[in-house]
């Protein structure tokens, strides 16, 4: 414990954010990180709990005391290593998880937690500019080789221990660059793709193989969400080359909103608009961009995803923006008495929204109004709770106008069908079916075929998906060896 009675002493320190009609100019992080001087006042307000809840709540189960105490120390090398010990990718994490850590964080029952996630990002920053993250290579080879497919955070988790392991991995992605939804769902502003490109170096002088634009099965005829696959393998070809298999690809079937005028031109998913803007800023040239410039747009869904359609437009010069949210607005402040150390449920307010962005709550939305086959409007009403379901409110009914519409409600299960190819049994939201036991965990109803990430859990955050496969990694090797000494 660095400083005995730092949690009564200091404040929790902010990281800051460059102005905002500085950072709308482009697609940059704007994020300001912590000095080495406020990192390390920030850590020495953790109080090395007897219990370190903080432990518990973050899904990787990042030992946070341990580093805590060694950037108060200042031995930052130390701090890295034992991020890194439960954790592969921090650089990620640091920039783009929502932190249950700080929720469990026991300040957090009375006071503001421990910056933990800014503390993380401020390690892992250093250890990049310090040369201290480099390839691990395996002491020796097995000669197994297994198949991942999704490269999104499960699936670069996932290849980075099996390789670590000794087995030779290739890794699949249907797209045309390695990252899943860290690539094409979230955009550059929140996390530049550079983190992304050096740990696929790192990947890569491991020895894991990397093979992007091949699809796995085959694309349904009436989906709509983007692949640029320039080849198919059938899922018969993958059982015959490899000793295993790793299904890890995201839950990319979004909700849909099905009322009338949905079929009209102006209403798009929200993954048929951000990936295109990942895509430019990538250097590609695209032909029929979808743009938000000039044009009133409305976002439904109050999620990170229709925070990110907020940014993005207000970034191409959109008229105005206005996010719908079905729930009733919560409240400001949580009733941590009652939430601690969980989740708990309150108004978050990010950076997207500060840019610009009027915010309705307990908005269902009834009908889109075009002309000419062109979105015009949307029709909306007001809603409340009763007897526990949601009810319309007679004569709240209002109109708005909208150019554009970005739907952002969510992810329902994996679209492509991948799982069919292999014939994984699904459980009963569509995702594919596994257990996460000890014995046998990760395995599906496909001999020698393995599921993780949000194609096993459905949508969730990446710090879930970083844990699931690395889980799963461990599983596979257990499974091709008998036993394993990677980290569960």
């Amino acid at each position: 414990m660095g400083k005995v009675t730092g949690f009564m002493e200091y404040e929790r320190i902010e990281e800051g954010y460059k102005p905002a009609a500085e950072r709308l100019k482009h697609y940059k992080e704007f994020v300001v990180g912590l000095d080495p001087a406020q990192a390390k006042v920030q850590a020495a307000r953790c109080m090395d709990c007897g219990t370190p809840f903080c432990n518990n709540g973050c899904p990787v189960n990042n030992i946070i005391p341990d580093f805590n105490d060694l950037v108060y120390c200042g031995d930052w090398k130390n701090a890295s290593a034992v991020l890194h010990s439960t954790n592969n990718f921090p650089e990620f994490t640091g920039r783009i998880c929502p932190a249950p850590c700080e929720a469990a964080c026991t300040l957090n029952v009375n006071e503001d937690a421990v910056g933990i996630k800014s503390i993380e990002h401020a390690i892992i920053d250093r250890a990049w500019d310090e040369g201290w993250v480099v390839p691990q290579l395996p002491k020796h080879k097995t000669g197994r080789r297994v198949a991942v497919v999704g490269s999104g955070p499960a699936g670069l988790a996932a290849s980075q221990q099996l390789a670590r392991a000794g087995h030779d991995v290739t890794l699949f992605e249907k797209n045309d660059r390695v990252g899943g939804l860290l690539r094409y769902g979230i955009p550059d502003f929140k996390m530049e793709k550079t983190h992304i490109d050096r740990r696929v170096k790192q990947l890569q002088a491991e020895g894991v193989s990397i093979r992007t634009g091949v699809l796995i099965g085959t694309m349904p005829a009436d989906s709509r969400v983007t692949n640029w696959a320039k080849e198919n393998l059938s899922a018969e070809q993958l059982q015959k080359d490899f000793d295993a298999v790793l299904l890890t690809g995201g839950a990319e079937q979004s909700r849909d909103l099905p009322v009338p005028g949905r079929e009209l031109e102006g209403v798009y998913f929200a993954m048929e608009f951000l990936p295109q803007q990942n895509k430019v800023n990538a250097g590609d040239k695209l032909k029929g961009q979808l743009r938000a410039e000039g044009k009133h747009v409305i976002v439904i869904g109050g999620g990170d995803t229709g925070s990110d359609c907020v940014g993005t437009s207000n970034r191409h010069g959109a008229a105005s923006v206005t996010q719908f949210e079905v729930m009733p607005q919560p409240p400001v402040q949580e009733d941590r008495p009652l939430t601690w150390p969980y989740w708990p449920l309150k108004l978050r307010t990010s950076s997207s929204h500060d840019e610009g962005c009027t915010r309705e709550f307990a908005v269902s939305t009834k009908e889109f109004v075009g002309k000419n086959g062109k979105l015009t409007a949307l029709k909306t009403v007001q809603v409340e709770f009763k007897d526990g379901k949601l009810v319309e409110i007679a004569g709240s009914e209002k109109e708005y106008k909208a150019d554009l519409v970005l739907l952002a409600m969510g992810f329902v299960h994996p679209v492509a069908t991948v799982l069919a190819a292999f014939g994984v049994d699904k459980d009963g939201r569509g995702n594919a079916k596994a257990s996460t036991d000890f014995c046998g965990g990760y395995a599906t109803n496909v001999a020698k075929v393995f599921a993780a990430g949000d194609m096993r859990r459905g949508q969730s955050l990446v710090v879930w998906a970083i844990r699931e496969g690395r889980q799963a990694a461990r599983a596979v090797d257990e499974f091709l060896m008998g036993a394993s000494d990677l980290p569960r």
